[in-house]
């Protein structure tokens, strides 16, 4: 939206420089504390207790099957998106929220540096997953089918999950879903410093503000760029790929 498109009412007050950096320098007080809040939280999360995984366990990609201890590349700890999956959809039929997350996951340099590994898991068929990633230009980052297996390397998706390596042992030490995937979207976190936010219904605005929508309108759309979850959308990021097209139809078993 710009503002041509929309006049709101009950806007902050304007107020001079100094004025306005006074104010900030409030705010900054509870931006430190909400900071120091999260180190405590993260402090917590290394004290979990671990669960053993099965790190034998075959998983498939781009060489085939490998043993999901393998995943860790030689590094000590792994950090994974679950990936959810439609069977048999094509490509505007996945998981559009799955979309999101794993599109801002496609580089694991900092990671890396930090000997720490990267890969998305999914429960889809093998060929299917390769066509996909083929697509959507997935190639710094492995991707990995986890069809057939239990959790909680497989079973239930839409996590990142953290896992430790120790010798020929490997644990989860951590699994978020939810509102805790927002860590890795970077749009999230620069839309909550803009004005209007993330133009969502839950948000707290100043009376007059342009009223939201819900959670997640912007994550498909159709060609023209307007926000729809129908049959003509695709997940936001598939539209910037080479040979993305109109679409009739999601295929998928929750849709006609």
């Amino acid at each position: 939206m710009t503002s041509e498109d929309v006049r709101p009412s009950g806007m902050p007050p304007v107020v001079d420089m100094a004025s306005w950096q006074e104010a900030r320098d409030e705010l900054l007080v509870r931006e430190k504390a909400h900071t120091r809040q999260g180190d405590a939280l993260a402090a917590e999360r290394r004290r979990l207790p671990m669960v053993d995984v099965d790190g034998g366990a075959d998983v498939v990609g781009r060489d085939g099957p490998v043993p999901f201890r393998d995943l860790f590349e030689g590094r000590d700890r792994l950090v994974v998106y679950q990936h959810m999956w439609h069977d048999g959809a094509p490509h505007q039929g996945q998981c559009e929220g799955c979309t999101t997350t794993a599109w801002h996951l496609q580089d694991a340099t900092y990671l890396n540096g930090h000997g720490v590994s990267l890969a998305i898991l999914t429960p889809g068929a093998w060929d299917e997953v390769a066509s996909y990633t083929e697509f959507m230009g997935y190639h710094r980052v492995p991707w990995y089918s986890v069809r057939g297996l239990d959790e909680p390397i497989g079973g239930q998706m839409g996590h990142l999950a953290s896992f430790l390596r120790d010798g020929e042992r490997t644990y989860l030490t951590y699994r978020t879903t939810g509102r805790g995937n927002e860590r890795v979207n970077a749009a999230m976190g620069l839309l909550d410093m803009t004005p209007y936010g993330r133009g969502e219904t839950w948000e707290d605005v100043p009376d007059g503000w342009p009223e939201g929508r819900h959670a997640c309108w912007a994550w498909r759309t159709d060609v023209e760029g307007t926000p729809t979850w129908g049959e003509t959308s695709r997940p936001l990021p598939q539209w910037t790929r080479p040979g993305a097209t109109a679409v009739s139809t999601l295929g998928r078993r929750d849709h006609p």
